[in-house]
């Protein structure tokens, strides 16, 4: 495990991994904007049936005339009159209602553009029959991250992390702008799920790239700073589509900047540890002198050769030659151990924070509003979560992370629906916690798996995490059942899958493992470490015992 060392000799945190950090994260802020992008452009305005296009509108009562009416008074969103009605007192004190026969609207829908000028749903009449495509788009959307987390995942353990990198950058940025000139929703749909594979790569590639350049004691803060970019993104997105209200420019805004992102994306240093694990020495050494050399330390630079890293990284170069495949997390008993508790709590955070994060008309505020509350409880929740990491360990963190969220998501199911202000503040709380969960989650992750099966692990975490996120929207519609059913389910599955974390090893101050034999002996020196504490208890109870004797 001598990688470490390494990186302390070459500047430790220097100058290079400060800079190349700050750049391989800044697109993180517009990735935050890509994932509850339709929260905004796919908004459903207020809306009603279309009259006949001879109906004279600028004529009093004529429009009500076409539309029914429910118990509140407000017009029904998808049926209108087969013809005038007139005669009949209405609620509100006017004589434009009936009881005739309706129909479904034939003609058309006119929105409310006062708060959103224009959406998918206005434009496409996402509305009444098709309203099921609108959240078809997002669940494509979903899906593409899905085969991002799968394809990429595993072409960065086979091509490199920077090479991802450069293509999921330009990707993003010319999916994301044909979407935006989409012309019809097939289209659209096509683009996104385009988007949306290459943005998983991204979130990925991120991660590993800056925690292999980084030395042990900075990792979780790498970890937490990626974190809250995402958050400030959030922000981010609230401003520029309060500013930016129609959804073409919104979606222009939020994707040309990957361009610029793909261009200086060239200049970004492989991995080195990617390197040796792959057993390519001599392109290791040339990465480590480069970054010797920006973080000014030319003489430490100098001092490496090839025999020095033979010397250093014998171990590695043994025992991790060749590239593991993906079957290798079921093949193995100490990755498929890794493998199936990581998959639980990617679900279920995933599963869960979706179930929250993609219905903020739901709470009858200012979308706009909701959107910035849910952006600002991660910045104390993410804070909490750094510091539990660092102070007690990833397991605590992330147990406790998924408990509570659960336990706010499961109390908000049995709060009466007239407490909103109640229903909301739990709900905030669930969010932060599940925001801290995922900034938990990345990390943790990345310092289970060893270097040379490091992104396939993550990907495969990621496309679970993919899976919760495509089944949360399905499980909103057992809200026909009994309102508060899709918050039960929301809030037991990870409050059970919290449960996982206590068959995973703790990684505070470990360094992190390159190869399969690094994570088998770090079971078998856990294992020696509880039979070396058994024995040592076994004296002293036998001293205890004499002495009750005495």
């Amino acid at each position: 495990m001598a990688f470490n060392d390494l990186l302390l000799q070459v500047g430790g945190a220097g100058r290079f991994q400060q800079i190349q950090v700050t750049l391989v994260v800044l697109p993180l802020l517009l990735m935050a904007s890509h994932n509850t992008l339709q929260n905004f452009t796919a908004a459903v305005p207020t809306h009603h049936c279309r009259p006949p296009a001879d109906t004279n509108l600028s004529k009093d009562g004529e429009l009500d005339a076409w539309l029914p009416r429910d118990r509140q008074g407000r017009p029904e969103s998808c049926l209108r009159f087969t013809s005038p009605q007139r005669g009949l007192p209405f609620p509100n004190g006017t004589e434009t209602n009936g009881t005739g026969a309706t129909e479904p609207c034939t003609h058309g829908w006119i929105y409310d553009n006062s708060t959103f000028p224009s959406t998918i749903v206005m434009e496409w009449d996402l509305v009444c029959s098709r309203r099921a495509l609108r959240q078809l788009a997002q669940s494509l959307y979903m899906v593409g991250v899905l085969l991002g987390a799968m394809i990429f995942g595993h072409l960065a353990d086979r091509l490199g992390r920077r090479k991802v990198l450069i293509l999921n950058y330009l990707q993003t940025a010319v999916s994301g702008t044909c979407a935006a000139f989409a012309p019809n929703f097939p289209v659209y749909c096509a683009f996104r799920l385009l988007s949306g594979m290459s943005l998983a790569g991204i979130s990925l590639n991120c991660m590993t790239l800056n925690v292999e350049w980084m030395p042990i004691h900075t990792r979780a803060c790498v970890g937490t700073l990626i974190g809250y970019v995402y958050s400030l993104g959030q922000f981010l997105l609230a401003g520029v589509a309060y500013a930016v209200p129609h959804w073409r420019y919104l979606q222009l805004l939020v994707s040309v900047p990957f361009f610029a992102f793909f261009i200086y994306s060239w200049f970004f240093i492989e991995s080195a540890r990617w390197y040796s694990s792959s057993g390519r020495l001599d392109l290791t050494l040339k990465a480590l002198q480069r970054v010797a050399w920006i973080n000014g330390k030319q003489e430490e630079g100098a001092s490496l050769s090839m025999e020095v890293l033979r010397a250093s990284l014998q171990k590695e170069l043994t025992l991790g030659k060749g590239q593991a495949s993906a079957m290798e997390l079921l093949r193995c008993p100490a990755l498929r151990r890794l493998f199936l508790c990581l998959s639980m709590l990617w679900f279920a955070t995933s599963f869960a924070y979706y179930g929250l994060v993609m219905d903020l008309q739901g709470f009858g505020v200012s979308i706009y509003l909701i959107q910035v509350i849910f952006g600002a409880v991660d910045l104390p929740a993410k804070l909490v979560g750094f510091l539990v990491i660092n102070s007690m360990g990833r397991r605590p963190a992330q147990m406790a992370s998924l408990l509570l969220a659960g336990i706010c998501i499961l109390i908000n199911g049995v709060v009466p629906q007239d407490q909103s202000i109640v229903r909301t503040s739990l709900a905030v709380l669930g969010k932060g916690c599940l925001a801290a969960s995922f900034n938990c989650i990345f990390l943790y992750t990345g310092e289970l798996y060893p270097t040379m099966i490091r992104q396939t692990g993550l990907g495969m975490g990621s496309t679970l995490a993919r899976v919760g996120s495509i089944v949360s929207p399905l499980v909103s519609m057992t809200a026909e059942i009994y309102p508060s059913v899709p918050l039960f389910i929301y809030g037991a599955v990870p409050v059970a899958a919290s449960a996982a974390t206590a068959f995973l090893p703790e990684t505070l101050g470990q360094p992190l493992p390159d190869t399969v034999q690094d994570v088998e002996n770090r079971r078998r020196g856990k294992r020696r470490q509880q039979r070396q504490e058994r024995k040592q208890m076994v004296p002293l109870q036998a001293s205890a015992q004499a002495k009750d004797g005495l």
